[in-house]
């Protein structure tokens, strides 16, 4: 559609003038892709709209791998690129291209002219985004040639020379300054994608995501954020706190600071929130009239120093209940022992072995970090010293926890030292049989039964020992579960039946 505009009295078709202009035009795509041109760029690129409309403006100059494009051609594309990113003109002073020219015989040869440029971005009215790039080049090749014969000044009028050499050098000058500064700007947005820390800036009131880093996507999830404002990009933070913090520091341009602040985050497509702990800044950014026009967003993941931290304290409390345990079962033991030696020998005898047991227990539960021990390890250890061979153990794997593999240690313990005084292991040929296995699977119980053999006849005690009386608590008080002591003169048993679903004695 055409667009007129009225002056003095006269309808100007745009499109018309635009045409007409002595100067190349090109219409360009964010994605510098050529949407337009005027005839001037036409005549000069010997070129039809049919063959160029669509086409990338550097589609001639696509360079294979490991090779890079022309210096003239990377001089152009950063320039569009500059007025693109930054929404602002970008002047490109000088820059040389050859251009086909058609002799009257015919024949086509290349000619080098000297060209100015100037890139202007067109924004979307409602959006501020940049959906056009236009391109003006004006043809300067005479004033360059002037400049070039300034150096001998009696070739051409001073006055010319003068002008030339002044027009010329101003437009050198503007250019390395430009090239210094992309230089520049360059090396900061290197040190921005490169900074280990997770890094955005946002712009205007409905904090628009400008540029960010690759920590920034990771934390994200990788997910599409270019030109989208949070509350569209980052849909699962709404009513955790943040959107109201960024709303703030943009009204008050005061900035705001988190420290191990958690945040929700969907990391994947599809996927559950994950908690994450951030320690961050939100900065404004002003214009040069102190206006706030955005957020600078700069913070570092600390998810698993928090996890650490709080493993840690976990560990220091686990700690801590362990030992009051151990004390409480070491003086237990201890009274418990004092009452049945009364000679302070095998007082110290009896109570040196049983803490030898304890220690077995807490060696086998450190080498799993107190997540658990194997029941027939747990026997193994405190029967080996009796003889392996005179022990048979059957069973399946049993994983017990922490307080369940300390009490059933004491226990395999006591019952490997009576044998050993009283029992089947105080005779030459006599054995162990241990055997196990778990009933009910939605209520898991341990069904264990502790069978001695060809030992001398049982005699029933006397009087209940200590030995007995710690079976019998521990089993009871500590594991909640259930225990028979069976004194037939052909040989002493013991039937355990303890629950494994929750860990007693904690």
């Amino acid at each position: 559609m055409k667009e007129l505009v009225k002056s003095g009295g006269l309808a100007i078709d745009l499109a018309s003038a635009f045409d007409a202009s002595p100067n190349p035009y090109v219409l360009l795509t964010p994605d510098l892709r050529i949407a337009g041109v005027n005839e001037a760029y036409l005549d000069i690129t010997n070129s039809t709209r049919a063959a160029i409309i669509g086409r990338p403006l550097f589609a001639a100059f696509d360079s294979g791998p490991g090779e890079e494009a022309p210096e003239n051609v990377r001089q152009v594309r950063a320039s569009i690129e500059r007025a693109r990113d930054t929404r602002q003109r970008d002047h490109l002073a000088l820059v040389k291209f050859s251009v086909a020219r058609r002799l009257d015989d015919g024949r086509e040869v290349f000619e080098d002219r000297y060209w100015s440029a100037t890139h202007t971005p067109m924004l979307d009215d409602d959006t501020g985004e940049v959906i056009f790039i236009l391109q003006h080049t004006t043809d300067i090749t005479e004033l360059q040639r002037l400049r070039e014969r300034s150096a001998a000044p009696e070739r051409v009028g001073a006055l010319d020379a003068m002008l030339g050499g002044a027009v010329l050098g101003r437009a050198e000058q503007v250019q390395e300054d430009n090239r210094r500064l992309e230089n520049e700007r360059n090396r900061l947005i290197e040190m921005f994608m490169q900074a280990p820390g997770f890094v955005a800036v946002l712009s205007g009131p409905d904090h628009v995501f400008q540029m960010h880093n690759p920590a920034y996507a990771q934390l994200i999830g990788h997910r599409d954020l270019a030109g989208k404002p949070v509350r569209e990009a980052l849909p699962e933070i709404v009513g955790q706190g943040y959107y109201e913090f960024l709303d703030s520091v943009y009204s008050t341009g005061e900035p705001h600071e988190g420290r191990a602040s958690r945040v929700q985050l969907q990391r994947a497509p599809g996927a559950p929130l994950e908690t994450v702990y951030l320690n961050f800044i939100y900065q404004p950014i002003r214009d040069a009239s102190g206006k706030v026009i955005g957020i600078f967003v700069q913070g570092h993941d600390v998810t698993e120093a928090m996890r650490s931290a709080e493993r840690q304290k976990l560990m220091i409390d686990e700690l801590n209940h362990r030992v009051k345990n151990t004390l409480a079962t070491v003086q237990s033991i201890a009274m418990q022992t004092a009452r049945s030696h009364t000679d302070p020998k095998t007082f110290a005898e009896g109570f040196q072995a049983r803490l030898m047991a304890l220690s077995h227990t807490h060696d086998l539960l450190t080498r799993s970090h107190w997540e658990g021990a194997d029941l027939s390890a747990i026997l193994q250890h405190e029967t080996e010293a009796h003889g392996s061979h005179r022990v048979s153990a059957n069973g399946p794997l049993v994983a017990l926890a922490p307080a369940a593999a300390l009490s059933l240690g004491m226990i395999f313990h006591e019952l490997a030292t009576n044998a050993a005084k009283y029992g089947s292991l105080s005779s030459p040929d006599g054995r162990i049989l241990v055997d196990w296995g778990l009933a009910d699977q939605t209520r898991p119980r341990l069904e264990l039964a502790w069978r001695e053999i060809d030992g001398p006849p049982v005699q029933p005690p006397n009087r209940r020992g200590f030995g007995s009386r710690l079976i019998e608590r521990s089993v009871r008080h500590d594991l909640a579960g259930e225990v028979e002591l069976d004194y037939a003169q052909d040989g002493f048993v013991a039937t355990f039946s303890i629950p494994l679903d929750t860990e007693q004695g904690r």
